[in-house]
């Protein structure tokens, strides 16, 4: 007699990074254990950004998330912590293999919510045929990177959500990371020269810049000749394949700025996590694990065009091969990376501070009344957590 059918649902973000490793793990899984059915939806980038995730674990097993929602996801109760569900041994390898920080940013309340099965950081990347025909130099510092933005060449995702974490780059950067009193975002001083590099460098970009993310952008500089350089966007491997675009891009360490050195950008990246709903938590966290361990991660996971959360894939040489050297240029990038807040309520500034940055960067303004909306914004932020929601 057949054993009874066991169904899991999973929801992802729609890209080819995000979905066929996720449908090809599933696949494979189930050959693996014939009564089992794994099918995976996808949601918008800007969904995967916004979308609360107690709304989408009353609907689905297993969730791909964003790290900000780690502070939510542990108080609020709505994801199992992994901790009670998946070996110490096993956890531990996540966190002595992560890439940069990645593992640890899924950690809050001393709960992990999540696995990072995905890691990501704004890196640079160039048409590197255009700069040879040209006979240029691909920027290495903040000063040739403006030049180079003044004769049209740049391109940088400038929606809220990106212009945001470019801001949190810059800042941490300059030597001050964002949120670490109940005060202010940051201090005037920082707050101003970070404003004002985005500000100068901005006034040089193309429009469509201000609507697009970074799959925009890589999209435009691959199908056209219209951008040759973006100094910082969350990197897709992808791009960097023989055959998945028009044409490929050169991936590489961001810019230097001056004696504070390479900029430190924002950590991204997607994390693995199961509902508190979920009727088959053990069968989640058996797939879950399968999906982050070293040897999926360094072999079908990237295969299936996926961006590897687990250190062996990045410093594999076959995983280098396929992609131009993206994973081993760009390591230093991530292991320097911020790791932005992920305190209970952070999500509410997250998703309203960039905007009005956005909206400076497009027109100009009082920088000083800037920084008063996003005091305002991110006190009240302290005061939305899980429970007073």
């Amino acid at each position: 007699m057949n054993a009874p059918q066991i169904e899991l649902r999973g929801v992802t973000w729609n890209h080819t990074r995000g979905v066929l490793p996720m449908v090809a793990t599933a696949q494979r899984f189930e050959e693996l254990h014939p009564n089992v059915r794994i099918t995976w939806e996808k949601r918008s980038l800007q969904a995967f950004a916004d979308e609360p995730i107690d709304a989408l674990a009353a609907r689905f097993d297993l969730l791909v998330i964003d790290h900000p929602w780690a502070g939510f996801a542990a108080r609020s109760g709505v994801i199992v912590p992994l901790d009670e569900w998946l070996p110490a041994e096993f956890l531990a390898d996540q966190e002595r293999q992560s890439v940069g920080r990645s593992h640890e940013s899924y950690r809050s309340d001393g709960k992990q919510v999540a696995l990072a099965i995905d890691a990501a950081t704004p890196v640079a990347s160039a048409r590197g045929d255009l700069f040879a025909a040209a006979g240029l130099e691909v920027p290495d510092t903040w000063t040739a990177l403006v030049e180079l933005a003044t004769h049209g060449r740049v391109a940088v995702p400038s929606i809220p959500q990106d212009t945001l974490m470019n801001f949190y780059m810059l800042c941490s950067t300059l030597g001050e990371d964002v949120c670490t009193t109940p005060d202010e975002v940051v201090t005037a001083d920082t707050g101003h020269e970070a404003l004002g590099m985005l500000r100068e460098l901005s006034t040089h970009l193309a429009p469509w810049c201000f609507d697009a993310n970074p799959i925009r952008v890589y999209e435009r500089m691959t199908q056209t000749d219209d951008a040759w350089y973006c100094p910082f966007a969350y990197g897709y491997a992808n791009y960097a394949r023989a055959g998945y675009a028009r044409r490929v891009l050169t991936f590489m360490d961001t810019v230097h700025l001056g004696d504070h050195g390479r900029l430190r950008t924002t950590l991204g990246g997607t994390g693995l996590a199961i509902s508190a709903s979920s009727p088959h938590k053990e069968l989640a966290a058996e797939y879950a694990r399968y999906v982050a361990s070293p040897e999926m991660q360094a072999g079908y996971y990237v295969d299936m065009g996926g961006q590897p959360g687990h250190r062996t894939a990045w410093v594999s040489d076959r995983v280098n091969e396929l992609t131009a050297g993206y994973f081993a240029k760009t390591l230093p990038t991530l292991d320097r990376a911020y790791l932005r807040p992920r305190y209970d309520g952070h999500m509410y500034f997250q998703d309203r501070a960039g905007a009005p940055i956005r909206e400076y960067l497009m027109h100009g303004g009082d920088e000083a009344q800037l920084l008063r909306e996003l005091n305002e914004l991110y006190r009240e932020s302290l005061g939305i957590t899980s429970a007073g929601a």
